[in-house]
C-alpha cells in the first residue's frame, strides 16, 4: 500500500514538473535575473583539425552573471596563461592555438571546457583534438602483370593510412576513370577486383588515387601493368617476360563455377552500430561472369534504406537499426553453378535519448520537480550524475534531493539551491553528456510584451494578440475586453499555451482594448493592447478596355474604396513593368492619362492599390489602332447587366432575370451565366451556361445541396463586360447522390491483394452531407454474394488475403445522409500478379543463316502465368567461337518479344560460333522461370579484313607484303586473294593483277614490277562462305640508280596570242610540280617567278612581256626532307607585236606575197638537201673522215656497233631533241642525217643564232645514262626547231 501511494506521489510530481519545464529565464529581457551557466555552443567530441591552420576549440555559454571559462587537458587543468601559443577569445571560451610558431602535434589532447559563475558549473564534452593526415605512398617497384585471358585477377591499391581514411578510386594517365562493370569492380578497401580478364584489360596505367577531404590533397600510386595473353601467346612470349613478371597461370583458363574472391569461407561476421550505414560486399570470380544477389534469412531487406553498390557486389543500408541484425547472404551465380556465403550482422548501439535530453527546471521556493536522463544503448547503457561537474556522491548532501538511477526528484526546494546537473550515460560505444540546471526563483509575474501594443488588421482576417510573460511559479493568463465584464473563452477566441490570444475572424466590433493579466502566487500584473479592425481596400472601378486611335489621349480609372485610417498609394504597372519614364504619361491618384499616344503604348495597364496592411489590383489592355481620315466610331466592351432577380424557385431550377448595359456600339452577342458555390467552394466563380445576346432571362438547373449566387457576363465583338453585381443567395435542398463514381478499376499491388480505386464525387455532385461510399466485389464466374464495406474521404480500398491473379466483379455507389444512388454499373479487375511459374517448353532453334537465328516456342498456359501475359525474353550468349583461335566471351543479350507471340529472329550472331540461349514468360510482375538452355551453331561466315597489311623490303622491281589473319576469322580460313594495279601521277588506276595464295601464307614477295611506280594493293581472307572484306595499302618501288637525276623530259615552249605554251613530260613521283621563269641575264637579286602546275603537262604563261628572252624550268617539290628536282633551262623568246595603227597582216597584198616567198625557201631548201645527198662534203663530213683518234673504237662484234667516242663532256641531246628510252639514235631511210655529223653532242646557240661547240663523231649505242628524256616518238615540232636552228 505505501509503495502505491509513493508511486501515486512519483505521477503528481512528473505532472507538476511537465508544467513548469517549459519555463526559460528571458536573459535578454530581464536585466538582474540570475541563472546558472548553459553550454551553447561546442566543438564535436571527435574534432579533426587542418594541421595548415590555427585551431579553434569552441566553448561559449550563457548565464546571470556571465560565466568564466577554464579548460583540462588529459584530465588536468589546462594553463593557458602559461602557454604563449594559446589565446582564450575575451567574454568566451574559445580557445585559439597559434601554430605558426609551433607544431599541431603537440595540441593533439583531450580538452575538456567549464564554464561556472555562483549559481552553478556546466561542462562541455570532452573534445578529442587530432590533426588530419594524408601520408605518402611507400615507394614500390612494381612489376608488370602477365595473366592468361578468363583468370581473375586483384590490383591492391593499399593507401597509406589517413586521417580521416582517404576516398579511393581508380583513374589512368588522362585522369578518366576507369570503366567498371559486372565483371570489374572497386572493393570497399580500395582494391580492383576482376572476376575474369580479357585482352582488352591490357594496359599500363592503372593507378589507384587517394584523395584526402581535409587537406583537399590527392596521393598516387605507381601505375600497373596488366598484360593479358591467351595460351598461345603466353607460350610465345614465356621467355621475353619469365625474367621480369609475374605469371599468375600456366594452365589454360576454362569457363568454372564461382567461387569468392571476398569474404573468404562459407560464413563470416560483422558488427555495426545503430545509425550508422552497413556496408557488406561480396566479389566472385568465375567464367562467365558470376552475378551476385542478396538476400536476408530471417525476414525483407528494408525497402526504403536498402541499396546496392558496385553492380549489385555491394549491400548498403542506412540509418541500421536493431531490427537489421541477423543473418544475410550473398549468392553468385553463373550457368556452371552457384556459391553461397553467410554474414553475421550484429548491431550495437551507442547511448541515444529516448525522449530527449534532460530539460532544464525553474522551480520556486518549496515546488517540487523532477530531471530524467533516459536514454537507451546496446549494451544498455550506464547512468552518472554529476553536480556543477562534481561527482553527485561527492556532492554536498541535500535533503531535498533524492536519486533513483537515471531520474532526480526534487521536493520541496529551497532558495539557494540552484545548481547544473551533469548527466552522463555510458557504454563501450560511447557517450552522452547533457548539462541541465535547476534554478530556483521567486520572481512576481512580468508581462513582456510592449503595453499599450497596437495591433491592425483587416476584417475577415486572423487577429493574433499576444502576452508573452515570465515569473516563479510560472503566472497563469487571462484575458479581458474593454470594461472586464467577463474572461475571454470560447469563439471566437483561442488561447494558446505562450499566452496569445487569436480571434479567428476578426470583424468591426471585435476593435477594442484589451486587458492581459498575468497571476502567480507572489502577485498580478496587467498589461493592456488594442486592436484595430479596418475595412479592405477594394477597387470599385477597375479600368477598361481601350481602343484609341494613334495621336488621341487615352484615360484609364481606378477609383478605390479604403479605410479612412490607412492612406493608400497608388502605383501603376505597364506589362508588369515600371511606366516608361515619359511626360505623356500623367498619373493621378485615381486615373492614369496617356496623351498623343503611339503605338508603343499599346499593352496592358495595372492598377495597385496598397496600404500598410493589404492591396488591390485591376488591369486593362490598351490597343492602338491607325489614324483613319474620318471619325472612327469606337468599339467598347459593353457595360455589366444590373438588376439580376430570381424568379420561379423550385428545388432543382430557378429563373434568372437581368438587364443589359450599354452596348458601347458594338452588339451582344451573348451572357455568360457564373455562379459561387459559398458552402463548398467559396470565393471561386464557374461558369453556368450562356444563352444568346437577345435574351434577357435564363431557366437555369440547379444541382441540390448547393448556395447558389450567381452573376452575369455580356459579350461583343471587343470582349467580356466586367461581372455584374452577385445576385441573392438560392439554396438547393439536400438529396441522395444523383450519380456514382466513375472510374472504377481493380487491380493488385501484392500478389494476395486487389486494390479498388475509382474517382470521388465532388462537392456538387455529392448532393447532400455525409458523402461516403458503398465498394462491392466478388469473384467473376462464381455464384457469390457480395461483400461489402463503408468507405469515407477516401478514393481506393485494399482487399487482402485474395487468390492470386482472379478476376473479380467491383461496384462503388455513391450514399450520403439522404439515400444511396442510383444502382452502379459492374466494373472488372484481377488481383495482384505473382511470378509465373512455368517456362516454355518445346524451345527450338531454326538456323536461317550465319548472322540469324529463328527461336520457337510453344506458349505458356495462361494458369501458369498468373499475370496478364506481357510477352517473352530470348536470353542469348555467345559461348565461345568454334575457332581454337579465336576465344570470345559476351555479356548475355535478351530480346524482348511483346505479346503472346510463339517465335522470334535473333539478330547480329557471329558466324561460326557456339551460342547458348532460354526462354522465358514475364507479366508485370517479372520474369518467369527460364527454359533449360539449349544450344546451337552458327555455320561458317565469309570472315572480316585481314588484322594488317604492311608492305616490306621494297626494292627497285620487288617488295614484300605481310600480313596477319583477320580478327573475325568467321570459319577456316581457306586462302587469301591479293589483287594489285598500278596508279600513276593523275592518281589512275592501271589493270588489275590477282593472285591466290595459300591459307597458311602470312607474307609474298611480289616480282617484275616497275621501279619508280606505286602500287595500290587488297588483300582479302576466304572461307568456304566465300570471300571477305579486303584490306588496302600502297606503296611505290624505289627509283633506278642509273635513272637520270631529273624527272622532267621533252622540256619545250610556243608561242601565240594568248601566252607562251610550255610543255613537258614527268615521270616524277613528288606531287607539287611548279614552272619558274626569270628574265635572260637578269640581276642577281631578281628572284624567279613561280607558278603552281599539279597533276599538268603544259602551262600557259601569260605574264611574259613582249620582246625579252626568259629562262624557263621546271621543279619537282617532295616532303620537306627531300631535294628539289629541276628540269633544264628552257630559253623562250617572246615576240614582239606590231604596231596595231596599220594592220599589214590583213592586207591581201602582204598575204600573198608572204606565200610567195615561203614558197621560194621551200624550193631552196629542197634543192640543198638534194645536193648534199649527191656526195657533196660539209666541213663537219670532212673532219669525221679526217678523224685519227687513237681512241676511236673499232666496232664491236658482239652488237655490231662502233665504239662511243668521247670529247670527256656529257652527252646531251641537242635542245628540243628526243633520246629514245633504250639509249640508241635510229636513222630513218637516208644514210645522212644530221645527227651522223654530230649535231646530237654538246652543240649549243648562243644569242644570234649561230652553232657553237664542239664536234663529236656519233655513236650508234647510248648508254642508259643518257636516258633522261622520254621513250616517245621525236615532236615534229621538236626537230623542226632543231633544223631551224641548223639553217
Amino acid at each position: 500500500m505505501m509503495e502505491r501511494r509513493r508511486m501515486d506521489a512519483a505521477l503528481l510530481v512528473l505532472f507538476l514538473v511537465h508544467l513548469a519545464t517549459a519555463l526559460e529565464v528571458p536573459l535578454d529581457l530581464l536585466e538582474g535575473l540570475p541563472q546558472p551557466p548553459t553550454i551553447t555552443h561546442q566543438s564535436p567530441k571527435d574534432y579533426i583539425i587542418d594541421p595548415r591552420e590555427n585551431i579553434i576549440i569552441q566553448c561559449e555559454a550563457k548565464g546571470k552573471p556571465h560565466p568564466s571559462f577554464s579548460w583540462t587537458r588529459n584530465g588536468t587543468h589546462f594553463d593557458i596563461d602559461q602557454d604563449p601559443n594559446v589565446t582564450m577569445k575575451p567574454h568566451s571560451g574559445t580557445l585559439v592555438v597559434d601554430i605558426s610558431r609551433t607544431k599541431a602535434e603537440q595540441y593533439e589532447c583531450v580538452y575538456q571546457c567549464t564554464a561556472r559563475n555562483k549559481h552553478g558549473t556546466a561542462v562541455s564534452n570532452n573534445i578529442v583534438v587530432r590533426q588530419s593526415r594524408s601520408p605518402l605512398w611507400s615507394k614500390e617497384k612494381i612489376k608488370p602483370i602477365v595473366v592468361q585471358e578468363g583468370v581473375s585477377l586483384v590490383l591492391p591499391c593499399r593507401p597509406p593510412a589517413g586521417l580521416p581514411p582517404p576516398i579511393i578510386f581508380w583513374m589512368d594517365n588522362n585522369f578518366q576513370r576507369l570503366p567498371q562493370s559486372r565483371r570489374v569492380s572497386q572493393s570497399l578497401n580500395g582494391d580492383l577486383y576482376f572476376s575474369n580478364v580479357l585482352r582488352e584489360d591490357s594496359r599500363n596505367d592503372y593507378i589507384c588515387y587517394a584523395r584526402f577531404p581535409y587537406t583537399q590533397t590527392i596521393q598516387q600510386k605507381q601505375p600497373i601493368t596488366v598484360k593479358v595473353l591467351n595460351l598461345d601467346a603466353i607460350n610465345d612470349t614465356m621467355a621475353a617476360f619469365y625474367n621480369d613478371t609475374d605469371l599468375f597461370s600456366e594452365d589454360p583458363a576454362d569457363e568454372r563455377k564461382p567461387t569468392f574472391l571476398i569474404p573468404s569461407g562459407p560464413s563470416s561476421s560483422k558488427m555495426v552500430l545503430r545509425g550508422q550505414v552497413l556496408e557488406m560486399e561480396c566479389i566472385a570470380e568465375g567464367l562467365p561472369t558470376p552475378e551476385i544477389s542478396w538476400t536476408k534469412n530471417s525476414g525483407d531487406l528494408p525497402v526504403n534504406r536498402t541499396s546496392y553498390l558496385h553492380y549489385q557486389k555491394t549491400l548498403r543500408i542506412v540509418n541500421v537499426s536493431e531490427s537489421d541484425a541477423g543473418d544475410y547472404r550473398c549468392t553468385a551465380r553463373n550457368k556452371l553453378g552457384t556459391v553461397y556465403h553467410t554474414i553475421h550482422i550484429m548491431v550495437k548501439a551507442a547511448p541515444f535519448w529516448i525522449s530527449g535530453a534532460p530539460r532544464n527546471l525553474v522551480l520556486a521556493p518549496g515546488e517540487d520537480g523532477v530531471l530524467t536522463c533516459r536514454a537507451s544503448g546496446t549494451p544498455k547503457p550506464s547512468v552518472t550524475w554529476a553536480m556543477n561537474g562534481i561527482p553527485i556522491e561527492n556532492s554536498p548532501k541535500d535533503l531535498s534531493r533524492k536519486v533513483e538511477d537515471d531520474t532526480i526528484i526534487f521536493s520541496v526546494v529551497q532558495s539557494g539551491s540552484s545548481a547544473v546537473y551533469q548527466c552522463n550515460v555510458s557504454n563501450d560505444y560511447g557517450y552522452l553528456l547533457s548539462n541541465a540546471f535547476v534554478n530556483v526563483l521567486s520572481e512576481t509575474p512580468r508581462v513582456l510584451t510592449q503595453a499599450n501594443k497596437v495591433y491592425q488588421v483587416i476584417k475577415n482576417h486572423r487577429a493574433l494578440l499576444d502576452c508573452a510573460s515570465f515569473g516563479s511559479p510560472i503566472p497563469r493568463i487571462t484575458w479581458f475586453k474593454d470594461s472586464r465584464s467577463s474572461t475571454l473563452d470560447g469563439d471566437p477566441y483561442m488561447h494558446h499555451d505562450n499566452g496569445t490570444l487569436e480571434i479567428h475572424v476578426a470583424q468591426a466590433h471585435h476593435s477594442g482594448k484589451y486587458t492581459c493579466v498575468a497571476r502567480n502566487t507572489l502577485g498580478i500584473y496587467e498589461n493592456h493592447v488594442y486592436l484595430e479592425v479596418k475595412d479592405p481596400t477594394r477597387i470599385l472601378k477597375q479600368p477598361d478596355y481601350k481602343q484609341v486611335q494613334r495621336g488621341r489621349s487615352v484615360v484609364f480609372e481606378c477609383k478605390v474604396t479604403y479605410d479612412p485610417s490607412l492612406q493608400p498609394t497608388v502605383t501603376w504597372l505597364k506589362d508588369d513593368g515600371e511606366l516608361p519614364d515619359d511626360e505623356r504619361l500623367i498619373v493621378d491618384f485615381d486615373s492614369l492619362t496617356i496623351t498623343d499616344v503611339t503605338e508603343n503604348d499599346a499593352g496592358v495597364y495595372t492598377c495597385i492599390m496598397n496600404t500598410t496592411l493589404d492591396q488591390d489590383s485591376a488591369r486593362a489592355e490598351l490597343t492602338v489602332v491607325g489614324a483613319t481620315p474620318t471619325p472612327a466610331v469606337v468599339y467598347e466592351r459593353p457595360d455589366p447587366p444590373t438588376d439580376l432577380e430570381l424568379t420561379d424557385k423550385k428545388k432543382r431550377s430557378v429563373q434568372l432575370t437581368w438587364t443589359p448595359g450599354d452596348e458601347h456600339n458594338s452588339p451582344i452577342q451573348k451572357f455568360l451565366i457564373q455562379y459561387e458555390d459559398s458552402l463548398h467552394h467559396r470565393g471561386h466563380w464557374h461558369n453556368l451556361t450562356e444563352v444568346p445576346g437577345t435574351k434577357t432571362t435564363a431557366h437555369l438547373k440547379l444541382s441540390p445541396y448547393v448556395h447558389y449566387i450567381f452573376r452575369v457576363l455580356a459579350v461583343n465583338s471587343v470582349g467580356f463586360s466586367r461581372p455584374s453585381f452577385p445576385s441573392r443567395m438560392f439554396k438547393t435542398e439536400p438529396a441522395a447522390p444523383d450519380e456514382n463514381p466513375t472510374g472504377v478499376h481493380g487491380f493488385g499491388t501484392e500478389h494476395d491483394n486487389l486494390v479498388i480505386s475509382w474517382k470521388p464525387l465532388t462537392g456538387l455532385q455529392s448532393n447532400g452531407p455525409g458523402l461516403h461510399y458503398k465498394v462491392m466485389w466478388r469473384q467473376k464466374l462464381m455464384e457469390s454474394d457480395w461483400t461489402k464495406v463503408t468507405v469515407a474521404n477516401n478514393s481506393k480500398f485494399v482487399v487482402s488475403g485474395t487468390p492470386t491473379f482472379v478476376p473479380y466483379e467491383l461496384k462503388v455507389q455513391a450514399v450520403n445522409d439522404h439515400g444511396a444512388g442510383p444502382e452502379p454499373a459492374i466494373a472488372h479487375g484481377y488481383s495482384g500478379e505473382d511470378l509465373p511459374v512455368a517456362a516454355p517448353e518445346n524451345v527450338q532453334a531454326v538456323l536461317l543463316n550465319s548472322t540469324l537465328s529463328e527461336v520457337h516456342w510453344d506458349p505458356v498456359p495462361p494458369k501458369s502465368i498468373r499475370g496478364h501475359l506481357k510477352g517473352y525474353k530470348v536470353y542469348y550468349w555467345r559461348e565461345r567461337s568454334l575457332h581454337k583461335h579465336n576465344p570470345h566471351h559476351v555479356e548475355k543479350q535478351i530480346l524482348t518479344f511483346s505479346g503472346n507471340h510463339t517465335h522470334g529472329i535473333l539478330p547480329g550472331l557471329h558466324p561460326f560460333s557456339l551460342y547458348s540461349f532460354n526462354v522465358r514468360v514475364y507479366n508485370g510482375k517479372g520474369d518467369g522461370p527460364p527454359s533449360p538452355t539449349q544450344q546451337f551453331e552458327t555455320p561458317e561466315g565469309v570472315p572480316g579484313p585481314p588484322t594488317s597489311l604492311v608492305v616490306t623490303n621494297t626494292n627497285m622491281d620487288t617488295l614484300t607484303l605481310e600480313w596477319n589473319p583477320p580478327h573475325d576469322r568467321n570459319g577456316h580460313i581457306t586462302g587469301y586473294t591479293l589483287k594489285y594495279q598500278p596508279v600513276n601521277n593523275s592518281n589512275e588506276l592501271g589493270p588489275v593483277e590477282e593472285l591466290a595464295l595459300p591459307a597458311n601464307a602470312t607474307s609474298f614477295t611480289l616480282l617484275n614490277l616497275k621501279y619508280s611506280t606505286r602500287y595500290k594493293f587488297y588483300l582479302n581472307a576466304k572461307t568456304v562462305r566465300g570471300a571477305g572484306t579486303a584490306i588496302s595499302q600502297e606503296a611505290v618501288t624505289i627509283m633506278d640508280e642509273v635513272r637520270p637525276v631529273s624527272p622532267f623530259g621533252n622540256v619545250s615552249s610556243s608561242s601565240g596570242e594568248d601566252g607562251t605554251l610550255i610543255s613537258w613530260e614527268y615521270w616524277g613521283p613528288e606531287k607539287n610540280i611548279y614552272v619558274e621563269y626569270i628574265v635572260k641575264n637578269s640581276e642577281g637579286e631578281e628572284k624567279w617567278q613561280k607558278e603552281l602546275v599539279n597533276g599538268s603537262q603544259n602551262v600557259m604563261l601569260k605574264g611574259l612581256k613582249e620582246g625579252l628572252s626568259y629562262r624557263v624550268r621546271l621543279v619537282a617539290k617532295g616532303h620537306h626532307d627531300q631535294p628539289l628536282h629541276r628540269s633544264e633551262e628552257l630559253l623562250v623568246l617572246v615576240p614582239a607585236v606590231t604596231s596595231r595603227q596599220v594592220d599589214i597582216a590583213t592586207q591581201g597584198w602582204f598575204i600573198g606575197l608572204m606565200c610567195a616567198i615561203a614558197l621560194l625557201i621551200l624550193i631552196l631548201l629542197i634543192i640543198c638537201f638534194i645536193q648534199r645527198n649527191k656526195g657533196g662534203k660539209y666541213p663537219v663530213k670532212e673532219k669525221e673522215d679526217a678523224h685519227t683518234d687513237p681512241e676511236f673504237q673499232p666496232m664491236k662484234d658482239d652488237d655490231c656497233t662502233f665504239g662511243e667516242y668521247s670529247d670527256n663532256e656529257d652527252h646531251k641531246p641537242l635542245k628540243g631533241s628526243r633520246t629514245p628510252s633504250n639509249g640508241t639514235v635510229k636513222r630513218d631511210d637516208s644514210d645522212d642525217s644530221l645527227v651522223d655529223y654530230g649535231e646530237g653532242g654538246d652543240g649549243q646557240f648562243n644569242e644570234d643564232g649561230s652553232f657553237i661547240g664542239q664536234y663529236s663523231g656519233k655513236s650508234v649505242s647510248r648508254e642508259t645514262a643518257e636516258g633522261h628524256e622520254s621513250s616517245e616518238a621525236p615532236s615534229p615540232i621538236n626537230a623542226m626547231n632543231s633544223l631551224n636552228s641548223f639553217v
